[in-house]
């Protein structure tokens, strides 16, 4: 960084933790190589307080998703990526500092929005397909974000800067949220998850009755807030008519996410919403309406479904290997096939279906 470069996006993330804080310092780990450079850590840096309160945890911040020295993009309002994130996590007795794979989660996050220019926003949520922490006996498989619950937004010299944080969750919370919504799901976690800190000790909270019914009613009154979503085994073949032999058009699910496809069609169908379906060339769109059909276009398969067949193709839609067929729709085949979760290298680790 030149001398004459500022620093102000920077100094307003530390004013901010300043406030929170006080004068404690906190363990702040940089990056020796900017990423711009060919580093392969995006962030600039990451820093971690020590707390006590609520319970005792880590309080990690990042540096890099928002503009930090001058400002460069063109959108005024926002600096950079327009947030920061941050990571609450349950401190160990006998631990003197943050668990380095906390950081490292941290910089996959960073590589995600850099190379895909996604953003994390409260609300969302994200399937890691996998422990979040690989060499611990956790059942934390996924993340879900909020807003910080002691930082606010912020106004820099570069812009708005939110403060984003990361909660791990359970598989069957995800589920939760995409069927009812994300904050809805942690909102009513949060008696038993102070601060939404993180714990990889704990079991799923849709074990508490109280909560499990608190779920249940908000999806079935207000419905599932995901109107979309990614299916990467999502595909379509249309059927075949010769003389002697015919076949159905057929729409191809993974079996990994057959069962919340079923359980969204509920949430959404049943209550007049729509239901959209993106594969790596197929889009696939499910709306209410009077009488079941579909409807092939050259980009988006197009289904309507009356309350009978959406709640008919619910009960059908599980994660094992099958064809399924629909007497409202002949001529329409649904092939659920076996999902392969693959590590980092490539590895099959797990097979659905």
């Amino acid at each position: 960084m030149s001398e004459e470069e500022s620093t102000a996006g920077w100094d307003a993330i530390d004013e901010e933790m300043s406030r929170l804080y006080g004068d404690q310092e906190p363990m702040h780990y940089g990056s020796m190589l900017p990423f711009m450079l060919g580093g392969e850590d995006p962030l600039d840096g990451i820093s971690v307080y020590e707390v006590d309160e609520p319970t005792p945890h880590w309080h990690f911040v990042t540096y890099g998703f928002s503009e930090l020295y001058d400002k460069e993009s063109d959108d005024a309002e926002e600096s950079g990526y327009g947030f920061e994130l941050t990571f609450r996590l349950a401190c160990e007795e006998d631990e003197e500092e943050p668990p380095a794979w906390a950081l490292n989660l941290l910089q996959n996050m960073a590589r995600y929005v850099f190379k895909s220019g996604n953003i994390f926003r409260s609300g969302d949520y994200l399937d890691a397909n996998g422990p979040i922490c690989l060499d611990a006996d956790t059942q934390l498989t996924a993340l879900a974000f909020v807003e910080d619950p002691e930082l606010p937004a912020i106004d820099t010299p570069n812009g708005r800067v939110q403060f984003v944080q990361m909660v791990g969750i359970t598989r069957d919370e995800l589920e939760a949220m995409q069927t009812w919504n994300t904050l809805g799901v942690l909102s009513v976690c949060l008696n038993h998850m102070p601060h939404y800190i993180t714990d990889l000790g704990r079991a799923s909270h849709l074990g508490i009755p109280a909560i499990a019914e608190a779920v249940q009613k908000g999806m079935q009154e207000e419905g599932s807030n995901t109107g979309v979503l990614y299916n990467d085994q999502l595909a379509w073949e249309p059927g075949k008519k010769g003389l002697f032999s015919k076949s159905p058009s057929t729409l191809t699910l993974g079996a990994k996410q057959a069962e919340i496809i079923g359980k969204l069609l509920q949430g959404r169908i049943l209550k007049g919403k729509e239901l959209t379906l993106f594969g790596p060339e197929i889009r696939v769109v499910f709306e209410a309406g009077e009488k079941a059909e579909c409807e092939v276009g050259e980009e988006e398969i197009l289904f309507t479904l009356d309350d009978a067949t959406a709640g008919e193709l619910s009960r059908k839609l599980l994660p094992k290997e099958s064809v399924i067929e629909l007497s409202a729709l002949p001529g329409i085949a649904i092939q659920i096939v076996k999902t392969h979760i693959k590590d980092s290298e490539g590895n099959v680790v797990k097979v659905i279906g």
